[in-house]
């Protein structure tokens, strides 16, 4: 395909993903208590705000009052308070709004970068050149002396150099010297990520290894942007706000000092409004962009002088001080999250380019079904120029460089990914077995650094969230919650809890702040999505793939198209200790041989890292005090609940239950405060419920003052259960607030 047909099916791609995300899209917020500043030249007012908006100054926003709809920009938005330009007024005071930010103004900038693309002959070669590598490689691969050197090479005597850097390999290591190396040289080099994060890392790596060498020149290397603050905060200057605080002190200070006036003043707006306060803001908003103005132009001066500039792919296709600049190199860092017209403008930036990334990891994300945007923005650059198709074939395309050494994770855990996902293309540095021997070591599970935590014929506890329809197991997350319990008791201060689907990671974060309040503050212990932790790592992670009965189909996320790239991802975050928990039988029931999952379930099983249920009572040693385990025939504790308990019991009973004469006494007998909801298909009348939910659960479960959740109980409501019988008592107000949620309890349907 030609070059300007690829641009313009870009445009109709961006295009199509700006109508999809306009319709449904758009970032909102509440804001409450809009007074009018100003009626000269716009309108102008000013909103409370429930959590800090970061949304950049001069974006175009919406807001929505009732039936009113109108749009305007934001003038100021930080800590809780934002400042609006609106085309219309809406009257003096607005009690309470919506206000819509539209993330789509970073795609507009990228159409018109492309729009230059195509009067740009230079610009044109270098993107044919990105999508179409089939040139020969120039570099002399004889004089290759290590890792750093052959891509040193590379970047000097080719154009364009994909990098495969597979997790733990030494991606940002290997990067950083090859950016340093072209710096020696008085190279001008930009340094690209579609997140502020890898830019951060990147640019620290940099600059401590400059350093390191005594060659560090203040301003050489310089952080362009919004930084996320913790790489560089100890560095000697290199965010351009560093470098304006020693060039010139007094424009730094004028900044502060303007801008904490602005947060006292909307302070006292917030608490009392008063004309002269609003009179005073508008006041400081304009020496506040007189300031801004200036310092702008200092920023200009940075950029120019600098060698080595680092930024978001974002910013450098919104800023014509990055864009209009020509560099020697041009880095792009996990590219393989970048949509491929994003990647084709970096190349357009420098004369040459390294595209670094790892294609085996989560793909870029775009919201719209449209097939020129499934094919452009939701695949990488990788894929698009062909690189993958020889790998597929068995051979490295002569462009592509791979990092095969990796250093993050023990060979246990390594060796399914080294197998089934890089196909033994990667290996592991002789290190990495010594340096996690501690990890290892400890418990949960001491000596093992892999482990499939089975769940099978536990109970039928699968269940989707009412509000996403997100899969979600509440058994599963309690499990997961003791693993990371133990680990944390026995010493892990980094710990993952990573899931495909976010209903069952918004639950364990519910957990962990309610049960784990004072941990949180003294580890780094984390519930999300695969997506969140892209990029990261981890001593200790837990994998929960939450699957199991009464669902009759595995998810799409775990075994999708992109399955493989997501359980990669998951794993791959481990140092030490890789805990799997899942349902061996319900996933060899459901999943395919040749699916990732089933290939992962089946190495660890032939590898003896299985752990069933009957090994519970020796791997768990420590009860938290607001969960505890205990077997299911053991019923004083439950019976004692039920007799202390206050104002509510919610029981589900499952369809063919047949309860023990004993449960029946203890329910019967209740205090007559004390309602009894029953969820179940039938009405249940010798238990004389108060209230009956005509709903039938696929486990039994017991909900005490809306305070006490039993799990495993009453035992023959159960179904599908092995031996050993196991119950758990959970003390969580905050779960069992949510879980009622999940069930229309409220009228009564008998």
């Amino acid at each position: 395909m030609k070059v300007i047909n690829f641009i313009k099916e870009w445009q109709r791609a961006l295009q199509n993903e700006i109508l999809h995300l306009k319709k449904y899209g758009s970032n909102k917020f509440l804001v409450s208590n809009g007074r009018i500043l100003s009626t000269e030249g716009s309108y102008t007012y000013y909103f409370d705000t429930f959590t800090s908006i970061r949304v950049p100054i001069g974006s175009q926003v919406r807001l929505e009052w009732g039936s009113m709809k109108q749009n305007g920009r934001v003038l100021s938005s930080e800590g809780k308070g934002v400042m609006l330009a609106m085309e219309q007024s809406f009257g003096d005071l607005i009690h309470e709004a919506h206000l819509f930010h539209d993330p789509w103004e970073l795609l507009e900038q990228l159409i018109e970068r492309l729009d230059e693309m195509k009067k740009s002959k230079q610009k044109r070669i270098r993107v044919k050149r990105l999508m179409d590598p089939s040139m020969p490689a120039q570099h002399p691969v004889e004089k290759s002396k290590s890792n750093i050197h052959e891509l040193v090479l590379r970047s000097k005597y080719n154009p364009v150099t994909f990098v495969w850097g597979p997790p733990g390999t030494g991606k940002t290591y290997t990067l950083a010297r090859v950016a340093a190396n072209k710096y020696f040289q008085e190279k001008k080099v930009l340094i690209l990520s579609h997140s502020n994060q890898a830019v951060d890392v990147l640019i620290h790596e940099i600059s401590t290894f400059i350093k390191k060498k005594d060659r560090f020149r203040e301003g050489d290397v310089l952080r362009y942007g919004f930084n996320t603050g913790e790489p560089l905060a100890n560095h000697e200057a290199v965010t351009t706000s560093q470098l304006l605080q020693k060039d010139d002190p007094q424009l730094a200070e004028e900044k502060e000092l303007l801008q904490e006036e602005r947060r006292n003043l909307k302070q006292d707006i917030a608490r009392s409004f008063s004309k002269r306060d609003t009179n005073q803001l508008l006041e400081l908003e304009t020496k506040i962009a007189r300031v801004l103005e200036k310092i702008r132009q200092k920023e200009l001066e940075f950029i120019k002088d600098a060698y080595i500039v680092g930024t978001t792919l974002a910013k450098a296709a919104g800023d014509a001080a990055i864009y209009e600049k020509e560099f020697d190199l041009v880095i792009l860092d996990e590219a393989s999250m970048a949509y491929v017209p994003q990647a084709a403008f970096a190349a357009t930036l420098g004369k040459r380019v390294i595209i670094c990334g790892d294609f085996k990891q989560l793909p870029p994300i775009a919201s719209s079904r449209d097939p020129l945007v499934t094919l452009w923005l939701k695949e990488d650059i990788f894929h698009r120029a062909g690189v993958v198709d020889w790998v597929n074939d068995g051979m490295l395309h002569p462009h592509l460089f791979l990092l095969r050494e990796q250093r993050r994770m023990h060979p246990d855990i390594s060796a399914f990914t080294n197998q089934y996902i890089y196909h033994s293309l990667v290996g592991d540095h002789k290190s990495v077995l010594k340096n996690r021997k501690t990890i290892v070591d400890r418990a949960p599970f001491p000596g093992k650094a892999a482990v499939l935590l089975d769940t099978s014929f536990t109970g039928a506890h699968g269940m989707t969230e009412k509000a996403s329809n997100s899969r979600m197991n509440i058994w599963q997350a309690i499990l997961s919650f003791q693993l990371i319990h133990e680990s944390y008791l026995a010493g892990a201060r980094s710990i993952g809890y990573v899931t495909p689907y976010r209903a069952q990671a918004n639950l364990m974060d519910l957990l962990l702040t309610d049960l784990y309040e004072k941990e949180l503050t003294a580890a780094d212990i984390i519930a999300a999505t695969v997506h969140r932790f892209q990029g990261s790592e981890r001593d200790v992670m837990v994998f929960d793939t939450v699957d199991s009965e009464p669902q009759t189909r595995a998810g799409m996320l775990l075994t999708g198209k992109d399955s493989e790239r997501l359980i990669n991802v998951a794993i791959t975050r481990t140092k030490g200790k890789f805990i799997h928990v899942s349902n061996q039988s319900f996933i060899r029931k459901h999943v395919y041989n040749r699916k990732t999952l089933r290939q992962l379930v089946e190495h660890q099983v032939s590898k003896q890292q299985t752990i069933g249920t009957k090994d519970i009572g020796k791997w768990i040693k420590d009860q938290h005090p607001r969960l505890q385990w205990m077997h299911a025939r053991k019923l004083e504790k439950v019976f004692q609940d039920i007799e202390t308990a206050k104002k509510s019991i919610i029981l589900s009973l499952p369809e063919q239950t047949i309860l023990s004469e004993q449960w029946k006494n203890y329910l019967q007998q209740r205090s007559q405060f004390v309602k009894l909801t029953i969820l179940a298909g039938e009405a249940w009348e010798q238990l004389q419920p108060n209230q009956i939910i005509n709903l039938n659960m696929s486990f039994p479960f017991i909900i005490i003052d809306e305070q006490l959740l039993w799990l495993g109980l009453p035992l023959e409501a159960a179904k599908g259960v092995h031996p050993p019988y196991i119950a758990a008592r959970l003390d969580s107000e905050r779960v069992c607030e949510y879980f009622i949620g999940q069930f229309e309890i409220g009228s009564s349907i008998w």
